[in-house]
């Protein structure tokens, strides 16, 4: 699916791309007008000015008209102090038109990014991601605002400087036009040129960023394995990617703009050579003939500018591409219709089939078993038994391949995402906390929550014990993921967030396989508090933390194998007495 949004994407024209990016900007419209008048009468002004040349020469400096030279100073000193007010407008308001646009469009696209199904983030990485938000957005800064202004400004005094040169000498300037599909054929070239480098440099940033953020999130694994050299080797290479990329822009940039003057020079030197002819002098005059010479040389500068800023449009354009890729993604599907205030508590697997996409093998294969209010059902069994893959279906991060999952006798597909999700706490080994305080972090499953449910919470869960020995309390920050915190602690945390929210179902994954004995016995007793008067789905691989489970399910390459009490299945000496007695042996 994301290979043919991305087609779609790139089969669109560049104007296309253009006219998209500026529906952003419809709400803006008015400081759009104000910077393109701004940005015309700056070009104006100057096309005025120089247009004063030939009577300036013609009329003034010969006393063929006395009264032109005692206005020319006045003349002068309002023209500039026009211009310096168009420039102002022209540049202030376009800036704030493409700042405007650029931050509704990093808005649209990370409340899309959150709304993308899972199976769209496991393809693609966080790097990839962070590089499209940042780097990409503002690649289409430069496009709605320095392209934009010079591809407006200096395009309009490119047309004032040729308006000006016909009126005084069409034929000196129809010589200059002769150039114009030369320059044309180099600006289609170097374009094309230009959005192919720009997306190769989008792609290798991309891969910076996910290096980057890949490395640092496993820093101290790094350190521990002596992984310094390999990293620092292995960004050098994708770093080195990137300067290649940038040089490749650089090159064409470097190359484009001195060949379209050099081309120009050569219409200049046949325009001197013409004009020195007998037949032109007689209709040529001083003024006349400065002029001329003086506009074709001032086309030199807006040429190189449009030239050069090309990049950056191009550059612009290019990452609207990659934006547009993802923003063209569907977002999860939200099929429910039924509203779900508070389940019950029941829950079933009917002949539950699932296999990730692009894999042919199932990961879960008829799966069926049921959960009745208040119980606790543990799935137990090796690593990639298909046990988280059951607890996600649950969640619908992905929906079952075929059979149902009921929840009180309703299929889940049949409820309100938000609604289903609602009814799940969720704690597991790997805790995600937020680089904010302990008190925030415990609501943030209920962000209404009152400052006595948070405390509540927090004794339930022992969070008190060590938040008040940290400077303030709950309300200390515990850094970024819980850095601060122990591994002991940040589950606590994690399992007062899930009481908090007070949900009629809890999933349980792998909660305490990692804790040392003084942390696990705080847990446990945390944990039968949470339990209580819950539907919970325990994933576990140490056996003793679900003795007391009303049922469990022992599962092996998606299947279930056996299913009972703890004592049931030690007395039929299956595949859990082999696993209890593994772990036990000792």
């Amino acid at each position: 699916m994301l290979a043919s949004k991305n087609k779609v994407a790139v089969q669109a024209t560049t104007w296309q791309n253009f006219k998209r990016l500026m529906s952003y900007a419809k709400p803006y419209k008015a400081g759009f007008v104000i910077a393109i008048l701004g940005m015309l009468g700056y070009a104006g002004i100057d096309t005025l000015f120089f247009s004063q040349l030939q009577p300036l020469i013609d009329d003034g400096l010969t006393d063929a008209n006395p009264n032109f030279m005692k206005w020319a100073p006045l003349f002068v000193i309002v023209c500039f102090i026009i211009r310096g007010i168009c420039h102002f407008f022209g540049n202030y308001c376009l800036a704030w038109v493409g700042n405007n646009v650029v931050t509704d469009l990093r808005q649209n696209l990370f409340e899309h990014i959150m709304a993308l199904p899972v199976t769209f983030h496991d393809k693609t990485s966080t790097g990839t991601l962070i590089s499209k938000l940042t780097f990409d957005t503002e690649q289409v800064l430069n496009a709605t605002s320095k392209a934009l202004l010079t591809l407006v400004q200096q395009g309009a005094m490119v047309i004032g400087f040729l308006a000006v040169m016909f009126y005084n000498s069409w034929q000196l300037s129809a010589i200059f036009l002769l150039i114009t599909p030369i320059i044309a054929i180099i600006v289609t070239v170097v374009s094309k040129r230009f959005r192919q480098v720009s997306k190769k440099i989008q792609n290798a940033m991309g891969e910076v960023t996910s290096a980057a953020e890949q490395t640092f999130n496993a820093h101290k694994v790094v350190l521990t394995f002596g992984g310094q050299k390999r990293e620092f080797e292995r960004f050098g290479q994708i770093n080195k990617h990137n300067r290649q990329q940038r040089m490749k822009m650089v090159a064409t940039k470097s190359f484009s703009v001195p060949l379209i003057q050099i081309i120009a020079s050569f219409a200049l030197a046949f325009v001197l050579y013409v004009a020195n002819l007998e037949s032109m002098k007689a209709s040529l005059t001083p003024g006349i003939f400065i002029t001329v010479i003086t506009c074709m040389t001032m086309l030199l500068r807006p040429l190189k500018l449009l030239t050069t800023v090309n990049s950056d449009f191009q550059n612009g354009m290019a990452a609207c591409v990659s934006i547009f890729a993802v923003l063209d993604q569907e977002n999860e599907k939200d099929t429910g219709q039924q509203s779900l205030e508070k389940a019950k508590g029941t829950l079933a697997f009917e002949q539950v089939d699932f296999s990730y996409t692009n894999d042919e093998k199932l990961a879960l294969t008829q799966l069926s078993f049921t959960a009745n209010a208040g119980e606790t059902v543990a799935l137990v069994g090796r690593s990639g038994s298909g046990k988280s893959t059951a607890s996600a279906i649950l969640l619908r991060f992905y929906d079952a391949t075929s059979g149902k999952v009921l929840i009180d006798g309703k299929d889940i597909t049949s409820y309100k995402l938000k609604d289903l999700r609602a009814q799940f706490a969720y704690v597991s080994q790997q805790v995600v906390l937020f680089n904010d305080s302990i008190a925030n972090n415990i609501a943030y499953g209920k962000p209404n929550a009152s400052r006595d449910e948070i405390i509540a919470a927090a004794k339930s869960a022992h969070v008190i014990e060590f938040a008040e020995n940290m400077a303030d309390g709950i309300d200390t920050n515990i850094g970024d993921n819980g850095a601060l915190l122990s591994g002991g602690q940040r589950q606590r945390v994690a399992i007062a967030r899930a009481l908090l929210c007070d949900a009629p179902f809890l999933i349980l994954d792998e909660a305490t396989s990692a804790l040392d004995t003084e942390s696990e016995r705080h847990i446990q007793d945390a944990l039968q508090v949470l339990q209580k008067d819950r539907t919970c789905i325990v994933i576990a691989h140490r056996l003793s933390t679900i003795e007391n489970a009303d049922k469990i399910i022992v599962m092996e390459q998606g299947k279930i194998l056996e299913q009972g009490d703890h004592h049931t299945l030690l007395a039929k000496e299956g595949a859990y007495a082999k696993l209890h007695n593994f772990q036990f042996s000792e």
